[in-house]
């Protein structure tokens, strides 16, 4: 009779040569064993990118049947906070769930009374972007309180924070670095250490960007320290996104930078308090923060006395907060782990392809309109991008390729768009748009007019909105993906100059 760990060992090696067969299409665009791309099939832009690896990993952790979140969602949870460099990650089901998370741990009466996020009060967020960033603020009662988007960064103008602020109601700005492209966070910083306010990183689409700023700023907004595997230097100091904030977001769906199918993360910071608040709104708002499957790691289980509940009532039955159940199952946690040991490669085949694209399409800039990263002026073929003199860089893991289509030109952005799908090469919006004009607020400006405020109009989301879409730069975009994507906007975009 074979032993159970030779069974497993053989299921697995079976399912590591079935995972070859089956999913060589998936695997990375470098590695040798990757199907080639077979000429005018379709182009996503974006997808899964993985090998047996991943594979091994779920199977495995599937064959244990722990399946809720166990030892490998807590094994992952430390390894992307030890990839950061914060204080605790914790694993949800989804981006979308993190912010709900984030935003709702600030709500929490375990905070300072004058820092708390009450019903009624504001907190600062962009036009255009994601619906999900948006969302919770509504959810939790507060009110959004939108600033424009800059079309050419694709972020907030960060210019207009200020005018945005309403002393006594103003406690947050939350808000996503666009396309893998960071806002502003020297300004952003200094806004919110000028008011003592939160400032909730939507790091969605951006894991594996950096920001960097000179060190006597950096010191002065209360950073002296480099992210773990970044060097700034005697006189700067570079940090990940989503570590400049007291708390972030990830999210793991597939199109990210890593997937687990579906999944997230909620990243704190600095602030121990915030993690055990946040875990409380992720696992049913209880009070109690033993792990899934242990008893009384407070040693009084039985020993507290909680709201009105009578003295010594169960401590795992005690709910603080109106909390969810938010968490993933542990076999994505286990593919988790393996695409976070491909990050650092995902992360320079991101940038490789962007730079593939703008090399590709720079003779086309008389109609075309191309992202450029915050703090840069301008970018050059030979010398690359040109900065202000703020002292302030960035460098982007993209998530996506931004175009936009110049005004006045002989083609519109949905012309665009409809090329590109006639050649099946996957290109999406930036997401919402202008949120403002999407039906559901709409309808919530018609219901109830001060659900949310507004900074003046709204030009550069409405910009994005008319005239931006993108292309993907996932790491399993070949470069014959690559050159196919460039043809064809070329071909487009050359017959009607004619």
């Amino acid at each position: 009779m074979t032993s159970l760990p030779d069974l497993k060992a053989q299921i697995l090696s079976l399912s590591r040569d079935y995972a070859r067969q089956a999913h060589a299409s998936h695997r990375p665009a470098t590695d040798p064993a990757r199907t080639p791309w077979p000429e005018g099939s379709p182009i996503p832009y974006a997808g899964r990118v993985f090998t047996e690896d991943e594979v091994e990993a779920a199977v495995s952790s599937t064959l244990d049947f722990w399946l809720t979140l166990g030892k490998e969602g807590e094994t992952f949870q430390q390894e992307l906070a030890a990839f950061l460099g914060v204080r605790h990650s914790l694993l949800v089901n989804s981006g979308s769930s993190a912010n709900l998370i984030a935003i709702s741990a600030l709500t929490s009466p375990k905070l300072p009374e004058a820092r708390r996020i009450k019903p009624g009060d504001e907190v600062i967020t962009v036009a255009a972007g994601f619906p999900t960033t948006v969302a919770p603020i509504v959810q939790v009662g507060a009110v959004p309180m939108f600033i424009d988007a800059d079309p050419i960064t694709g972020n907030a103008r960060c210019d207009q924070l200020e005018a945005a602020y309403s002393p006594g109601k103003t406690k947050a700005v939350m808000m996503a670095h666009a396309l893998g492209n960071p806002f502003d966070l020297a300004v952003t910083l200094a806004f919110c250490r000028k008011y003592d306010l939160w400032l909730v990183e939507d790091n969605c689409d951006a894991l594996g960007c950096s920001y960097s700023m000179p060190r006597p700023l950096a010191e002065s907004l209360g950073f002296s320290e480099n992210s773990p595997g970044l060097d700034g230097g005697p006189d700067r100091v570079i940090r990940w996104t989503g570590t400049w904030g007291d708390i972030s977001t990830q999210s793991f769906y597939p199109p990210h930078h890593l997937t687990m199918g579906e999944g997230g993360a909620v990243n704190i910071v600095r602030d121990k308090k915030l993690k055990v608040i946040a875990e409380s709104f992720r696992d049913w708002g209880r009070d109690c923060w033993c792990p899934s499957g242990i008893d009384n790691t407070c040693n009084k289980r039985f020993g507290w006395q909680l709201g009105e509940l009578p003295e010594g009532y169960d401590h795992k039955y005690t709910y603080s907060h109106l909390g969810f159940n938010l968490k993933p199952l542990d076999p994505q946690a286990a593919i988790g782990r393996v695409q976070l040991r491909r990050l650092p490669e995902f992360i320079e085949a991101r940038k490789r392809n962007w730079e593939t694209l703008r090399h590709g399409l720079a003779d086309h800039e008389d109609l075309l309109e191309f992202s450029l990263p915050t703090h840069a002026t301008g970018w050059h073929p030979e010398t690359g991008f040109a900065w202000d003199d703020t002292g302030c860089q960035v460098d982007c893991s993209w998530f996506g390729f931004k175009i936009a289509v110049r005004p006045g030109g002989p083609f519109s952005r949905t012309a665009l768009a409809q090329e590109l799908d006639r050649h099946q090469i996957g290109n999406r919006m930036l997401f919402g748009g202008n949120l403002l004009r999407q039906p559901a607020f709409v309808q919530l400006r018609h219901d109830r007019p001060e659900a949310f405020r507004v900074i003046g109009e709204m030009p550069g989301s409405d910009e994005i909105m008319l005239s931006a879409l993108f292309l993907g730069t996932f790491p399993g975009l070949t470069q014959a993906m690559l050159k196919q994507e460039i043809k064809v906007i070329a071909d487009f975009v050359t017959v009607l100059k004619l």
